[in-house]
């Protein structure tokens, strides 16, 4: 294995263009060396425009290449497992885009398919993780400054009234729970390193797209834990999370848009002040990019496995068929 891992993208995404691209020909074990999309004039501005060596007028081309170690893939979400498992088919490790899959049953397929490559690293790409403000406010709650944890909540939203857009789009898994809720799902399982009992949600959706344009839901962690969220695709944009305990409380400003370029804070209160933590300046992309392209060369574990990818789309699903019946689901 080179030191760099070499990238290949599969289509002109958004996300991809002015986010992870970027940000992973920064990193220290990566390099982005080929993009793919149907669309000529597309590809070709992007590639001249980010400086990629290699261009595919298709996505099989680019699997194909002997040239690319490992694929992005931030496709819409009904692809993220086909062409998932057609990158380990092709031999390569992959980094892919949230939510892993449109429901349970296809991320256990993508687990099952990815159990057939053990050498291969397959990550679901919530890159929050890996910013230093997430692992500081993992730590504070482990050495107990907020002494029992018994509340995270976290509010998320966006304004989006774009009928062509994917997000709008419940056909290809749009709408607010999938695009932007999984974050909110994700943050307290991943601090309190548990899945919930059980949840309980309320939808509301748009009635020309379908689409849900608010969640609202209450997840049960049992001894009297409790996660709650908001996500909308039809607010004012906003973000925030809050971790309670019985003997402090923290605040993350901005928990998934940390800005690459300016330091970020948060908000420690015990006995009734208040401490700002400022965490410097970090690129969540290119550090996620880095650890999984370190995991690839050191043939080790991919930094979030698979079945927490799984465990996510576990409780997306039982928030909405929570919502669909009314009553509390079982995770």
């Amino acid at each position: 294995m080179n030191k760099k891992v070499r990238w290949g993208v599969l289509s002109t995404a958004k996300i991809g263009l002015t986010q992870v691209i970027p940000a992973m020909q920064q990193g220290q074990y990566s390099e982005v060396v080929a993009i793919a999309s149907a669309n000529a004039e597309k590809v070709t501005e992007a590639a001249a425009r980010l400086g990629i060596a290699q261009i595919f007028n298709s996505y099989e081309d680019l699997l194909a290449s002997p040239d690319v170690d490992a694929i992005y893939n931030p496709l819409p979400n009904h692809l993220h497992v086909p062409y998932t498992i057609k990158a380990l088919q092709a031999g390569k490790h992959v980094l892919c885009e949230k939510p892993i899959g449109l429901n349970p049953a296809e991320a256990q397929q993508l687990i099952d398919a990815a159990a057939q490559y053990p050498h291969l690293k397959v990550m679901e790409a919530f890159m929050y993780r890996f910013h230093p403000q997430w692992q500081k406010a993992k730590e504070i709650v482990a050495d107990g400054l907020l002494g029992e944890v018994k509340y995270i909540h976290t509010d998320f939203s966006y304004h989006n009234i774009d009928p062509a857009n994917i997000r709008n789009k419940p056909e290809v898994g749009g709408g607010a729970l999938m695009d932007i809720g999984c974050y909110c799902i994700s943050f307290p399982r991943f601090i309190w390193g548990q899945e919930p009992q059980r949840v309980v949600g309320l939808v509301h959706r748009d009635a020309e797209f379908g689409t849900d344009t608010l969640t609202t839901g209450l997840l049960d962690f049992g001894d009297g834990r409790q996660a709650s969220l908001s996500c909308s695709t039809r607010m004012e944009p906003f973000q925030r999370a809050a971790i309670g305990g019985d003997k402090g409380r923290l605040e993350i400003e901005i928990p998934v848009n940390a800005p690459a370029d300016v330091p970020v804070k948060l908000y420690l209160q015990r006995n009734r002040e208040i401490e700002e933590i400022i965490i410097p300046a970090y690129n969540q992309y290119t550090l996620q990019g880095d650890a999984i392209s370190e995991a690839i060369i050191n043939n080790t574990a991919a930094p979030t496995p698979l079945a927490d990818a799984l465990g996510n789309m576990r409780v997306i699903d039982a928030l909405v068929s929570s919502a669909k019946q009314g009553i509390w689901m079982s995770v």
